[in-house]
């Protein structure tokens, strides 16, 4: 697999025609020169034990297909990974789980969706799957830290990316949790990675919810992905007018199960087998004195979005900053006042200048109710 040229299906392909690996990788540099490819060279040896002495550094687990710990639904699809990196519990990768992805620049609305989803399933016990990005996938995580959830990254497990989600990922690990990845330890995830890192993500999981997309993007094709590899897809309607929503309301136009609640998912999967997911899920369940510490200890370790400093003290970059974040949180459906600045974690005195300049500005319409939207 980390021979130059050698993919998934090449990978498979190899080893149906030769036998074994050892003699895939003897043919390999014949089957290159039939491709026109020259002075082809299989990956050396010391490259290899390189990234496993780097796995072994960071406690990353190399899970093979077919061994204890590999997902049972990814090892169905068409194209599964030959093996995994595993960095944390190889325990929820075995549990029944549901994909929730979405939106990057996910409004107020799509992050409170997307933790109350993550919550209702895990308490159903169920594990959340997603992709550590910004926005929904942020917020489906951190929802499901208590009950379980794994992050499939598209670089190495030990390059948590974006940046600012290194403390979840980190917390993903220490709380039980996994992050995956079928790619060598240290890659920086590029552009081309993401299409096949969403398979995996849609491979694992019975069934793929869909919070917030757009028209065109990634979520997308991790919902095209499930329907290829058999997979439920739902997705929760939006504004016709936000365009953060067309992806997902074209999706139920197209037949997907609309999603109000994780009740919804819940009914479109039947009920979970059972004795070993509630074995496994009571610890989980159980210590509710401990469950809330952690929860305020969240509230307490989570940055503030808004700078302490009252507004008149403010820089243009901080108030142009500020002015974005509640844009991004606002659309075309209603949000009420008190809420969105629950949302940014901001002191209000900070929150209600900026909503009158973006208000004079054209930006946001208030109505009645103390409810504002996007003009």
């Amino acid at each position: 697999m980390r021979s130059r040229r050698v993919g998934v299906a090449t990978y498979w392909r190899l080893l149906a025609e030769h036998g074994s690996a050892a003699a895939a990788l003897e043919a390999l540099p014949a089957v290159a020169a039939a491709a026109g490819v020259e002075n082809y060279s299989i990956c050396p040896e010391g490259v290899v034990q390189a990234e496993i002495a780097a796995a072994r550094r960071h406690g990353a687990r190399l899970v093979c297909l077919g061994e204890a710990g590999y997902p049972p639904l990814l090892a169905e699809i068409d194209d599964p990974p030959p093996f995994l990196w595993v960095a944390g519990d190889t325990a929820p990768l075995m549990r029944p789980a549901v994909a929730l992805v979405g939106a990057r620049n996910a409004s107020s609305l799509g992050t409170r969706m997307a933790r109350a989803l993550a919550q209702g399933l895990g308490a159903e016990g169920r594990v959340v799957i997603s992709g550590l990005a910004r926005g929904v996938d942020a917020a489906a995580h951190e929802a499901a830290l208590d009950t379980g959830t794994v992050a499939v990254m598209a670089g190495g497990v030990d390059i948590l990316y974006p940046s600012e989600n290194t403390r979840l990922g980190e917390e993903i690990r220490a709380r039980g949790g996994a992050l995956v990845s079928e790619h060598a330890m240290g890659l920086q995830p590029q552009a081309r990675h993401f299409p096949a890192r969403n398979r995996i993500v849609s491979g694992i999981s019975a069934a793929i919810v869909v919070v917030e997309a757009a028209a065109k993007s990634g979520s997308l094709i991790t919902a095209r992905c499930a329907l290829d590899q058999g997979r439920e897809v739902l997705a929760v309607p939006g504004h016709p007018l936000d365009a953060r929503a067309a992806g997902c309301n074209m999706l139920i136009r197209d037949g997907a199960r609309l999603v109000r609640h994780a009740e919804d998912v819940a009914e479109a999967l039947g009920p979970l087998p059972q004795p070993e997911t509630r074995q496994q899920s009571l610890p989980l369940e159980q210590p509710t004195a401990s469950t809330s510490q952690q929860a305020a200890r969240r509230r307490t370790d989570r940055a503030p979005v808004i700078p302490a400093p009252p507004p008149e003290s403010r820089s243009l970059a901080e108030t142009a900053q500020l002015h974005r974040q509640i844009l991004d949180r606002l659309g075309p459906a209603p949000l009420a006042e008190d809420q969105l600045i629950r949302d940014l974690a901001a002191p209000s005195d900070a929150v209600a200048p900026a909503l009158t300049d973006l208000e004079i500005d054209g930006r946001i319409r208030r109505q009645p109710g103390g409810l504002l939207s996007l003009v």
